[in-house]
C-alpha cells in the first residue's frame, strides 16, 4: 500500500484515560500540517503507553514515547519533530521562535557624512 502524504499515528492507553491528551495532539498536528499529512490516527495501545510515530512510504519513525523521554511532549515541540520528518524546511512561525532579522552594517568610511540626530539637537540648542 502507498501513501502520498505521511501518516502520524498516536498510541495512547486508554487505562490511563489519556485519549484526551490524543485528541488534542491530532488536533493540533492537522491544523498545522493538514495539507502534508494524509492521516492522523489514534491507536489504542497497552497500558501506560504514549507514543507518536510518522509513519512514511519506507518507515515507521517513533518520534516520542512518554517512557523514553520521560512525559508528554508540549504541541511546540511534537510539531517541530513532525515537521522535521515530513518537511524539514518549512518554517513553523512563531512555533520557531523569532528569528533575529539580519541588519547589514555600511562601513564607517560612507558614514561620515551624517549627522547623529541627538547630535544635531544639542547643536540647535546652543
Amino acid at each position: 500500500m502507498s501513501c502520498k502524504y505521511p501518516r502520524v499515528r498516536i498510541d495512547f492507553c486508554t487505562k490511563c484515560k489519556w485519549n484526551l491528551r490524543a485528541a488534542w495532539y491530532a488536533q493540533e498536528l492537522l491544523s498545522t500540517f493538514g495539507d502534508r499529512l494524509g492521516e492522523v490516527a489514534m491507536s489504542p495501545a497497552e497500558a501506560g503507553c504514549f507514543a507518536v510515530h510518522v509513519v512514511t512510504e519506507t518507515a515507521q519513525i517513533t518520534i516520542w514515547d512518554r517512557k523514553r523521554q520521560r512525559g508528554f511532549p508540549d504541541s511546540k515541540e511534537l510539531k517541530q519533530l513532525v515537521r522535521d520528518v515530513i518537511d524539514p524546511g518549512r518554517d513553523l512561525g512563531h512555533v520557531d521562535g523569532h528569528k533575529k532579522e539580519v541588519v547589514e552594517v555600511a562601513d564607517v568610511a560612507d558614514n561620515t557624512d551624517t549627522v547623529c540626530v541627538d547630535c544635531e539637537k544639542s547643536d540647535a540648542l546652543q
